[in-house]
């Protein structure tokens, strides 16, 4: 089992990044949408706590910024029909204390954001994560202050130009979706912007 990385990273897609090991090996990491914001610009050096899923016609590497967040898409992985993909989806949209927060005020509403989940669904994870969370390995970790608008913007930013996006299309999109709805996370931004620029594309 590959439970940490370090090395070299040498590319970056929307979903996953390359990361070349000292050893000469090259392993590819599905991120969440934070993580892939905040990676750096290419040949500088990363590191990933990871989660290996095995299945009968895949091997995939899953990459997490802090050990925390690696225990609670563990704990995800153990829910009944929530498979790897929806594990990442929640982890992109929702930081391991807000979602011990929706667990304890049972917001269902929260968890029905993220894409392929509805209320039945949301329902079952909040049940399941109520003794899940009690009973596994996944420490509380303080609430890291809220980031200013701006550096939302900066990090949402960063994270476009690194899949390629230049700054002069990124920008001015970014611009109108944060001025829209000023409560947008890097995550939220993110993803809205992706969805906007390829409209626009269309």
């Amino acid at each position: 089992m590959i439970g940490y990385i370090r090395g070299t990273l040498l590319e970056q897609t929307e979903k996953s990044c390359l990361v070349l090991t000292a050893g000469g090996v090259g392993y590819e990491l599905h991120l969440p949408l934070p993580a892939l914001a905040r990676l750096p610009a290419e040949g500088q050096e990363v590191s990933f706590h990871t989660e290996q899923v095995v299945r009968e016609d895949s091997q995939d590497l899953y990459g997490f910024e802090t050990s925390e967040e690696r225990r609670l898409f563990h704990v995800l992985l153990s829910i009944p029909n929530l498979g790897p993909k929806k594990g990442l989806a929640i982890l992109s949209q929702f930081h391991p204390d807000d979602l011990r927060q929706i667990v304890l005020h049972e917001d269902i509403a929260a968890l029905t954001r993220v894409s392929g989940i509805g209320k039945k669904t949301g329902q079952q994870i909040l049940w399941e994560l109520k003794y899940k969370l009690a009973s596994a390995d996944v420490p509380a970790v303080g609430r890291k202050p809220a980031a200013p608008g701006r550096s939302v913007l900066q990090d949402a930013l960063a994270g476009l130009t690194n899949l390629g996006y230049s700054e002069e299309e990124a920008r001015p999109v970014l611009h109108k979706l944060f001025e829209a709805e000023p409560d947008l996370d890097v995550a939220q931004l993110l993803r809205e912007a992706l969805k906007a620029i390829a409209k626009a594309r269309a």
